[in-house]
């Protein structure tokens, strides 16, 4: 079974945090989590699954030869200053493996050792935070 993680993200500079056992915490939800970044509360970002109207946010997982690949959408996301994934991240059970993307990059990362039975996450700097499952 995956252990719930919780990503934040401030609305001042974009940054992230993984919070891996914040399910644990006593709060009544993980939105009643307080971060902050530079005083600033971050907010806590929702899993989304679903991009019908273009395609570029859901990560598809795919076998590769040593691990996997994982792209950012069936259409490819834009790799632009202004519009980015940020990264991709990979779950399977307790162990989290991410690889930071910048613009330019092709919006997908390779993870060795990996089977296809795993939880991926992206980040985009604009939709923020998108699952495969």
């Amino acid at each position: 079974m995956d252990e719930k993680l919780v990503f934040f993200k401030c609305k001042g500079c974009n940054g992230t945090i993984m919070a891996m056992d914040a399910m644990m915490c006593k709060a009544p939800a993980p939105d009643a989590i307080s971060v902050s970044c530079a005083g600033t509360e971050m907010d806590v970002l929702e899993e989304q699954t679903a991009d019908p109207a273009t395609q570029k946010h859901v990560p598809i997982v795919e076998k590769a030869e040593g691990g996997i690949k994982v792209k950012v959408g069936s259409t490819a996301h834009p790799m632009e200053e202004a519009h980015y994934i940020m990264w991709i991240a990979v779950q399977k059970g307790r162990n989290v493996m991410i690889h930071y993307l910048k613009p330019g990059d092709a919006p997908e990362a390779f993870f060795p050792g990996v089977d296809t039975d795993v939880k991926a996450f992206e980040c985009c700097n604009i939709h923020n935070l998108w699952v495969n499952k």
